[in-house]
């Protein structure tokens, strides 16, 4: 036994199996064996059975002992509702398959909610599946809830005494390794702006920050949520788990300007130097905050660093040249990012907003905001056909709700059979579903097959089935896993008939039975699957991704304009500046783009679940994401920026027009590029880029209201020649500049990446 077990221990999960499958045996047979034969009640048995097999064999509860204990005795109150439901409903076949498709549908969406919850639906389906067919027997059902609760409370208990199992490394950790990254990257990005610019020295600061820049990719890389184990996985409505999301975007968009800064740094500056010091210096304390799970002290360095940053800016703009005008807009960008990394890791632990951002418009909206109104607006965004969680839970539902309807007009015996089939052989797409049924068709045959044989040669002998079930639950679901689908449907198989057995008399049809209720259940998902959605993700992630890089392109026209026309939020772009002036400037023109970043995520997370280990073949999908991120969070950090101190300045007419033309062309070429990604790179584009700073035009403009201001300082009988040129002004249009010349950047690295790919 020594051997099989080591050999177990060392399989990939081979612990966490075990540990499930010990699980599972002790909760559900004590239950059953408890109420079968010391309280003689067979219907109460089997309730406490299906009261804990679900949450130990079907679910995934993340977090501690303490939090998954937390979430068994909430479940308990749900599962009261669902058998009393499925108990009142199985009158009719037609009630209790419009029971089905409501539970199946609304277990499954609430996954939209987080890991949590979305782990615990199929023990939800379960519960109202079981009770909802023949016998109509409302008079049991304060047994069948009696048996349940038993079923919950020993899961919850056994839970507890077992060892526990290795879990993930938690999302913040991951979070905090990649912000560490990053912060070593902007430290030696920050030497190397500080170097001499020439000679062997300059060389090594280069060759360091390189490889500093290949560690914070591989850092952030790692925190992709399609890359992160399913529990730990900060798709909740929660303030962790939005102030998460959130610091990620903030810390990818600082790598992102450091990029920008290794590509095209000139030094020495000595002033930029600093500040990307002061910069890792944050990020290295947002990590810390991150890996210790407390927010600590407020630090106000970076603060003040950026702040006589900007001062120094706008003293030294006379002699400052489009190439520095740029640079020191890109290396202020990385700070506030930082800056926006560091607020958002406080958030995320109980840290109170800060002043500074309590505002209309600020970064972090949630914060603000109670538990209900979060979670109903992540429920809002998935409320569109184009959701693959919502996908999902239509499909699942549907084929539940058909299935049950065939079950009652065919009056099969065990119908719940067909159910729990659908339950555990439907995938997210068409193809899934299909590659599932072979090994389960003939895992089931295999079972039957040995079941039969068993019910044959030992006949009508409890004892036999009472002393066999626990040891086909251990390796049955132990070892199961480990060697395939096909292991552990024939292990399901005998388990169940080892129980059947105990509560009606010995039946050899039973096995087929089994096997004929697992086909028409699987058959019935595939016929869902192709029906409803038969691609899964890969359908919807070129047209999520195409979306979000079109509302990418809109949102960078709107947001130059609404910062051109001195207001944060608001400005819809038509060219019609009477027409601007009156539009809502409450409304957020980053909240299109923001809504499809969300959905795009989603499926791309589904998408990479479905292809695991084929990622060689997939397309680049995170790079044809990079424009639209890179234009949802440079612009919040300039509409934040931007509402600051009030209402932002107004630019000059010259101006807002050679920034309104720019951002023409940088959307045009995200538009150009969304085409390429649409048509799966039939035809290579021409794009409209590169955007040195030495032609840009709007930086130029800069650099002559700057000198216009200096002649004006000089003149000192025309003190306010200079007023259309004022520092604020200046600084804006170098700023949106280089947002917008990033954003290009990025979709010439769509066209380049896919091209290279294909």
């Amino acid at each position: 036994m020594t051997g099989p077990l080591r050999w177990l221990l060392r399989q990939d999960q081979g612990p966490e199996h075990l540990r499930r499958a010990t699980w599972a045996a002790v909760a559900g047979l004590t239950g059953f064996y408890t109420l079968r034969y010391g309280f003689g009640a067979p219907g109460m048995a089997l309730y406490a059975l299906f009261g804990a097999l679900p949450l130990t064999l079907f679910s995934q509860v993340p977090g501690a002992a303490q939090q998954r204990t937390r979430t068994f005795l909430a479940v308990l109150p749900a599962g009261w509702v669902l058998v009393t439901a499925g108990t009142l409903l199985a009158a009719h076949s037609w009630s209790a398959a419009c029971g089905m498709f409501v539970v199946g549908f609304t277990a499954s969406f609430l996954g939209v909610g987080g890991p949590r919850l979305g782990g615990l639906a199929s023990a939800f389906q379960l519960y109202y599946l079981l009770p909802c067919f023949p016998p109509y027997a409302p008079g049991t059902l304060g047994e069948r809830l009696g048996g349940l609760t038993v079923g919950i409370l020993l899961t919850a208990l056994v839970d507890r005494l077992l060892w526990r199992d290795e879990q993930p490394v938690p999302y913040r950790v991951l979070l905090a390794d990649a912000v560490d990254a990053v912060a070593g990257y902007c430290a030696s990005t920050g030497r190397l702006m500080a170097g001499s610019g020439a000679g062997d020295g300059e060389a090594a600061d280069r060759s360091g920050a390189q490889r500093d820049q290949e560690a914070a990719y591989l850092a952030l890389q790692a925190t992709l949520l399609s890359r992160v184990a399913p529990a730990e996985r900060p798709t909740s409505a929660s303030l962790r788990d939005r102030a998460c999301y959130d610091v990620r975007a903030a810390v990818r968009h600082v790598r992102a300007q450091l990029d920008r800064l290794l590509a095209g740094a000139r030094g020495p500056d000595p002033a930029a130097a600093h500040l990307l010091d002061r910069t890792a210096a944050a990020l290295r304390g947002a990590a810390r905050v991150l890996r210790s799970g407390s927010p600590g002290p407020r630090d106000d360095a970076l603060a003040t660093a950026l702040s006589s940053f900007r001062a120094d800016r706008a003293r030294r703009l006379a002699g400052v040249t489009a190439l520095r005008l740029r640079q020191d807009s890109v290396v202020q960008a990385a700070a506030t990012g930082a800056l926006l990394a560091g607020e958002g890791a406080r958030i995320a632990f109980g840290a109170p907003l800060d002043a500074r951002w309590q505002r209309p418009g600020g970064p972090f909206p949630y914060a603000a905001l109670r538990a209900p109104a979060r979670w109903w607006r992540r429920l809002r965004l998935h409320l569109t056909p184009r959701s693959v969680l919502l996908q999902n839970a239509l499909r699942l539902a549907f084929a539940l709700a058909v299935a049950r309807l065939i079950v009652g007009a065919l009056d099969l015996p065990h119908g719940f059979w067909v159910l729990l089939a659908i339950i555990s052989l439907m995938r997210t797409s068409a193809a899934g579903t299909r590659g599932a049924l072979t090994p389960t068709f003939l895992g089931v045959a295999v079972g039957a097959a040995l079941a039969t044989l068993m019910l044959v040669l030992v006949g009508d002998t409890p004892a036999f089935y009472i002393a066999a079930a626990p040891v086909v639950f251990l390796v049955g679901f132990s070892v199961g896993p480990v060697l395939g689908t096909a292991w552990t449907q024939a292990a399901l198989t005998l388990v169940l008939i080892l129980l059947f057995a105990q509560i009606l008399p010995p039946d050899r049809q039973l096995p087929a039975v089994r096997l004929l209720d697992v086909v028409i259940g699987g058959s019935l998902g595939a016929a869902a699957s192709l029906v409803a959605w038969p691609k899964g993700a890969g359908g919807e992630l070129r047209r999520a991704v195409v979306n979000f890089m079109v509302r990418g392109a809109e949102a960078c026209k709107a947001v130059t304009l609404g910062l051109c026309h001195g207001y944060g939020y608001g400005g819809g772009y038509g060219g019609d500046r009477a027409h601007d002036r009156t539009h809502d400037r409450s409304a957020d023109p980053l909240r299109p783009a923001h809504a499809a970043m969300l959905l795009a995520q989603a499926a791309h997370t589904q998408y990479r679940t479905e292809h695991a280990g084929r990622e060689r073949a997939t397309p680049p999908w995170e790079t044809a994401m990079q424009p639209g991120h890179h234009t949802v969070s440079g612009g919040g950090l300039l509409l934040a920026e931007a509402r600051r101190d009030g209402e932002g300045a107004v630019l000059p007419a010259d101006a807002t027009a050679l920034l309104v033309a720019l951002a023409d062309r940088v959307a045009g070429d995200c538009l150009r590029a969304t085409e390429f990604v649409r048509s799966a790179g039939a035809d290579v584009p021409e794009l409209s880029g590169p955007y040195p700073a030495a032609e840009s035009a709007p930086l130029h403009c800069a650099v002559a209201q700057a000198q216009a201001q200096a002649q004006a300082q000089v003149r000192a009988q025309a003190p306010d020649a200079g007023a259309d040129a004022d520092p604020a002004t200046v600084l804006l249009v170098a700023d949106i500049e280089a947002w917008l010349t990033g954003v290009a950047h990025d979709a010439a690295l769509v066209v380049r990446r896919a091209g290279a790919a294909r």
